[in-house]
């Protein structure tokens, strides 16, 4: 199917569900399974509720025991592969059974488990390559006088609670310690290549969703659950924590593939590496960077050089390994790649960044990585030209590798990343004419089509460009653009849901999309089953102007009552299932464990905020842990 081509009967139908009686639950099923007629049906994954099963055995001796039967139980395990959550929740079942344990411990087994994996690896970390990551509820939350500052908590060596010692200990040793939740800068610290490994303490709920990030990527990882999860007071069990806070036991070689090369090697291009690769023509000194000929150069560069995960050129970088060194990259080695595969790389960034840059001009947002949007800070003519540069750079960067990668590689790479823009400008074209001229009948199916063509272009063309550095595409020519399809509608429709809490990361004011009258797929959805009178109240509060706060509550109320944000968060995990299923054809296990990454970094849900609002609080914040 392509994408931008409408199915217009079906449309029609569910866009008048609402006067057939059709549910929320109808509507969904029917959208996405019209949106994906060209793909293949996935095996149904159950995913439920796992709050039952996050309970921490009540003495230390059973805790105790329940620790060396996972450290005897995962001594024939492979370690040459790091371990999905999946992977984890299989092992760790075979372990309840075996142990005759209670399925409420599940979780903290799986911990344990995870901790028996990762903890010889981890101990071989020198002291000054590992961070101590401390949660804040470990302080004593009555008279703490410690602030929070952008590391977290600013500990001060009070000697009134045990943050301190272990602290002021780790630090002696060489620790990076960062006191806090979860914080965006962790990973970016380990990508940047100052730490290897992490010796962490947080209650389960969190460990579930946000340890397993950086377990996944394959970074070396102890974890000491605490004993519960209501955040004041909590106690663990000391002793496990200086079991390997002070210990360092070298190995000879790492035994666990890693991803976190290809990510420093992705993030070199933009550091290090990034004047070699891409030298200055008009903005060599500073005085010429200020010159009217080299003021676009100058911001340019800066903003392809700096903020951002930089996960399409990962992406890009770590395809083309996957399928010429089938993925064997071990924590610490250093990954090479010819200058002409780096320029590839950095030219999916020119785009994705090019990207940005306009959409943050049509949609008049305010921040971006934490800062003004280029328009308000150089102006709106200025900003579009910039943006233009940006794309002229990026055909330059692929065009300049022919020579080496052949003539055929760089045209069929240029030929993907040209179908990518015009596919990009016409969901960013759909986007706007709705908002020229709202059509209050759009259905679910309606914004999914436009979520695909705004946001899968761009992974499509990272995933496409490494894999075609690689070899010919006979395989994988109709696998690429059906996975990044699924990927890319689930992101959108994730962060439709992230805005409604606000993004530290990002963009910095909760509900700036929602009242911005956009498609989206939870005006859709809402609008879909919504009541006359409920319809009516939504083109009330997105046409008129009036005060945010309370335009917001009344939106969130409408969305909540028609079960809008429920069926947004069941669309994501269809997108899962549909690029999982894709994934596990795939004949090339390197490739096939980089797209599972790929699902679950790009459809990652942050562990600490429910995507569901629970109440109309609208000032929320968003505890963030990285990725990314």
């Amino acid at each position: 199917m392509d994408n931008a081509a409408p199915h217009v009967g079906l449309a029609e139908t569910v866009a008048h569900g609402h006067h057939g009686g059709m549910s929320l639950a109808a509507v969904t099923e029917t959208a996405m399974s019209a949106a994906d007629l060209d793909d293949p049906v996935p095996v149904k994954k159950t995913r439920r509720s796992t709050s039952h099963l996050k309970a921490v055995p009540e003495t230390l001796a059973q805790r105790d025991a329940i620790q060396a039967s996972a450290n005897l139980f995962m001594q024939s395990i492979d370690r040459t592969h790091a371990f999905t959550r999946d992977d984890l929740e299989q092992i760790g079942r075979k372990f309840l059974v075996e142990q005759n344990l209670p399925e409420k411990f599940l979780g903290f087994s799986m911990v344990l488990l995870g901790n028996a994996f990762w903890k010889r690896q981890f101990l071989a970390i020198p002291f000054d390559k590992r961070m101590l990551l401390l949660p804040h509820c470990l302080k004593h939350a009555e008279g703490c006088p410690a602030e929070y500052d952008q590391f977290g908590l600013d500990c001060e060596k009070c000697g009134a609670c045990s943050i301190a010692d272990y602290k002021v200990r780790a630090e002696q040793l060489g620790y990076k310690v960062l006191v806090a939740e979860g914080s965006p800068i962790v990973l970016k610290i380990i990508v940047e290549g100052y730490i290897d490994g992490i010796l962490g303490v947080a209650c389960l709920n969190v460990l579930e969703k946000a340890i397993d990030k950086v377990l996944l990527a394959g970074v070396p990882s102890y974890a000491v659950p605490l004993h519960s999860g209501d955040c004041k007071n909590t106690s663990l069990d000391e002793s496990w924590v200086w079991e390997v806070l002070d210990k360092y036991e070298p190995l000879p070689s790492p035994e666990t593939n890693s991803y976190v090369p290809l990510m420093r090697a992705g993030n070199k291009l933009f550091t290090e590496d990034f004047d070699r690769l891409l030298p200055r023509v008009r903005s060599k000194t500073p005085e010429k960077a200020k010159s009217p000929l080299g003021l676009t150069e100058d911001v340019a560069y800066d903003w392809l050089a700096n903020g951002g995960k930089r996960f399409r050129p990962f992406i890009t970088l770590a395809a083309y390994d996957a399928l010429t060194r089938e993925g064997n990259n071990a924590t610490g080695d250093t990954v090479a790649f010819s200058d002409s595969v780096c320029r590839v790389a950095m030219a999916i960034e020119a785009f994705h960044k090019a990207s940005l840059v306009h959409d943050d001009i049509q949609d008049d947002d305010l921040f971006r990585y934490g800062r003004d949007t280029i328009h308000r800070s150089h102006g709106m003519g200025p900003a579009i030209n910039i943006g233009d540069y940006l794309i002229g750079l990026g055909y330059k960067l692929v065009n300049s590798c022919r020579g080496d990668l052949g003539t055929d590689v760089a045209c069929d790479i240029i030929e993907s990343m040209a179908n990518a823009h015009i596919r990009l400008c016409d969901g960013q074209g759909a986007e706007m004419a709705w908002k020229d001229s709202p059509d209050w009948s759009m259905t679910a199916l309606d914004a999914l089509q436009i979520y695909s063509l705004k946001t899968s272009p761009a992974f499509e063309a990272a995933l496409y460009a490494g894999l075609r550095m690689a070899g010919p595409m006979d395989k994988y020519g109709d696998l690429v653009p059906q996975f990044c399809r699924q990927v890319g509608v689930g992101f959108q429709i994730l962060n439709d849901l992230n805005d409604w809490a606000g993004d530290n990361n990002n963009k910095l004011v909760a509900g700036q999309d929602a009242l911005s009258l956009r498609p989206t797929v939870l005006l859709a959805l809402a609008l879909q089953v919504a009541s006359p009178e409920q319809r009516q109240e939504i083109r009330d509060i997105l046409e008129n102007n009036g005060e945010d706060t309370l335009r917001l509550a009344r939106l969130r109320r409408i969305f909540s009552a028609t079960g809008a944000f429920q069926a947004a968060e069941q669309l994501v995990e269809k997108s899962r299932d549909r690029a999982e299923s894709l994934a596990d054809g795939v004949e090339s296990e390197a490739l096939r464990k980089l797209l599972y990454f790929f699902i679950d970094t790009v459809l990652a849900e942050d562990p600490n905020v429910s995507a569901v609002p629970k109440s109309d609080d609208l000032l929320m914040t968003l505890p963030i842990l990285a990725p990314a």
